[in-house]
């Protein structure tokens, strides 16, 4: 993973992390293979040149018209009323309409261009976060991830609108009236221009990376505030189990405390710079005005050319007075769009192979063979395992909670790349294909069924996006839920609601059912797909299971025996090894860990099928 900010700031100066941050920038804006994007770029650029030519152009029309109506040795002022300089005056106003003309069709030649990058950008990010392993979302909250995002893509599109529609237009401006100062007023005035230009720039560009490390600081506490916010939120009823509402919002006070401080910090070291800025640019004015004014009094400059000093000196400070605010916000769009190019930047763990084929699939037969793997270096998880699961048969997976039964489960759907070993799947090491074509064989119902905040029909549907409707009902129909959902008031249209917060556990697995069933894969993963649910809703999916699993190679993670009895093969899991494997009454037989854990499930069974009977005695009264 490539991290700008990884490198100590004496060596990696913000300077460099943001023109790396600007370069990275670069090409989506001159796309390749889009001549039409290309030739709206440098449309938009010379649209650009002529209106500020033509804006610097405007103070000499003003200038010659006052000079027009200044009253010269020979001319009194009832001979200048006759004289208005109405070609003068007229050329005046056509020449700002024409000014602010050009800007405006600049802007409309380039808002494709701009467009069309924040695109590409939004949806190269979007691809890239789906791209990325297991690994990286496990360790990320969401919250955090989308919030700076969200900042990133902000500062792109402030970045393309100002920079190349401000910052360039105002240097250009810059130059051509330093030149002018120089070639129509002498040196001392394109000095002092200069002088006072270079100052401004210097004390801004000073004070904004002083002020920039509080910038840091709010979008670091913003990040932490917005990701509790939404983590909570997701938690709901987590946090209403435990009635520690007051023990969140307190969380999320704390964090917007700190921001609060990192802006009140923020806002006064802006206050310093605005200051600073408005005594520089009043200077230089003085100073400028007062060297002309001199020359009118000596006769060297006519009034006119006093008001063009005066106009041109204005025409500059204004826009280079909102360059201020521009560099700012550039710099902090910048920074910004720093942590969202480091996750576009980021490498994914789990890559495919420069000649990775796609898989294909006869009976799929899947095989681990010598299997370690590690989440990290110092934490061993699985330990030599081997096994083989033949094609069209069922092997489960048991064992206590963390002696890795999940962990196999993301191996073969290649979440992880393993330490050492081999997984193949008809003889293919799944290493060397393609992960689309792997997963597009795999079909998993996990434990926690998570559904789309949409309708019924569209998460069943999400199996196969191309399926059409009969196709989902009959799917529906297979996992057993067909019935259920037709009698709802909106059917198959009901909305599941957040995370399918709306439907009970075993309808949000049914669904699963019916979306795996109907991507139709050749093997199926069922990671203790019915440990959360009751006896009774738990019977009710396991037929669907047996159903939907014939033909199939089918792997069961499980954590109630009883439903994997009819297995061809149960392997028992302790600490990363399999430490016993066979039939279920040949594990029984054995007397060993499944037995020992089949008697510990078959008497808590008991215990709660005794506690229900009691529960369905009437009550005597005496």
């Amino acid at each position: 993973m490539r991290s700008m900010d990884s490198q100590p700031e004496d060596t990696d100066p913000a300077g460099r992390r943001h023109w790396e941050t600007v370069k990275s920038l670069l090409p989506y804006l001159w796309t390749p293979g889009r001549l039409d994007l290309r030739v709206r770029v440098i449309g938009a650029m010379a649209l650009l040149v002529m209106a500020k030519l033509l804006g610097v152009y405007v103070p000499f029309l003003f200038k010659d018209a006052v000079d027009s109506l200044t009253p010269t040795q020979g001319i009194d002022a009832l001979q200048m009323a006759a004289v208005v300089p109405v070609a003068l005056i007229i050329g005046y106003g056509v020449a700002r309409v024409l000014t602010l003309l050009f800007g405006e069709l600049r802007d409309a030649v380039f808002v494709k261009v701009g467009q069309h990058a924040m695109r590409q950008i939004a949806l190269n990010t979007f691809r890239h976060l789906h791209n990325l392993s297991m690994r990286f979302h496990m360790e990320r909250k969401t919250g955090g991830l989308s919030r700076i995002i969200e900042r990133g893509t902000r500062g792109i599109d402030f970045l393309l609108r100002f920079m190349l529609f401000n910052i360039l237009p105002t240097l250009l401006e810059i130059v051509l009236i330093s030149s002018i100062f120089w070639v129509k007023f002498g040196f001392l005035y394109a000095l002092v221009t200069f002088v006072c230009l270079v100052s401004y720039i210097y004390f801004t560009t000073l004070i904004t990376d002083w002020r920039l490390k509080f910038r840091r600081e709010m979008n670091e506490q913003d990040t932490k505030a917005n990701a509790k916010a939404i983590d909570s939120l997701l938690n709901y009823e987590t946090v209403k189990y435990f009635t520690n509402e007051s023990y969140e919002s307190g969380r999320y006070d704390s964090a917007l405390e700190r921001y609060e401080s990192a802006a009140v910090r923020s806002q006064l070291s802006l206050t310093l710079l605005n200051v600073g800025q408005g005594i520089i640019i009043s200077l230089g004015l003085v100073i400028v005005l007062w060297m002309a004014a001199r020359g009118v009094v000596n006769g060297q400059f006519t009034i006119g050319e006093f008001v063009l000093v005066n106009s041109l000196l204005i025409q500059i400070y204004m826009p280079l007075n909102f360059l201020g605010f521009v560099y700012r916000e550039i710099k902090q769009s910048l920074t910004d769009m720093e942590k969202m190019f480091e996750v576009i930047a980021t490498d994914a763990d789990v890559a495919d192979t420069p000649d990775a084929r796609e898989l294909t699939v006869a009976g799929g037969a899947v095989s681990f063979k010598d299997v370690c793997f590690e989440y990290n270096p110092d934490r061993r998880i699985l330990h030599g395992i081997s096994f083989d699961v033949p094609a069209g048969k069922t092997t489960a997976i048991v064992g206590a909670s963390g002696a890795g039964k999940s962990t196999i489960s993301r191996i073969l759907f290649r979440f992880y790349d393993i330490a050492s070993g081999e997984v193949t799947i008809d003889g293919q090491n799944i290493a060397q294909v393609t992960q689309k074509s792997l997963r597009r064989q795999i079909g998993v119902v996990p434990q926690d069924t998570v559904l789309f905040n949409d309708s019924i029909f569209y998460n069943i549907q999400y199996g196969r996006p191309s399926a059409t409707e009969d196709e989902v009902f009959e799917a529906a129909k297979l996992a057993q839920i067909h019935d259920f959902v037709s009698g709802l008031p909106d059917g198959y249209e009901t909305q599941v609601g957040e995370r399918g917060l709306k439907l009970s556990g075993g309808e949000k697995q049914r669904v699963a059912i019916a979306r795996t069933i109907l991507k139709n894969p050749s093997i199926l993963l069922l990671d203790e797909a019915t440990s959360a649910l009751d006896s009774q809703t738990e019977r009710g999916i396991q037929a669907a299971f047996d159903q939907i699993s014939k033909d199939r190679t089918t792997l069961v993670i499980a954590h109630r025996l009883s439903t994997i009895i009819g297995a061809d093969e149960i392997l028992v899991m302790d600490q990363g090894t399999i430490v016993e494997r066979g039939t279920h009454d040949h594990l029984l037989a054995l007397g060993g860990m499944y037995h020992a854990m089949w008697q510990r499930q078959q008497e808590a069974s008991q215990a709660r099928e005794k506690l229900v009977e009691l529960a369905e005695v009437p009550e005597v009264v005496l």
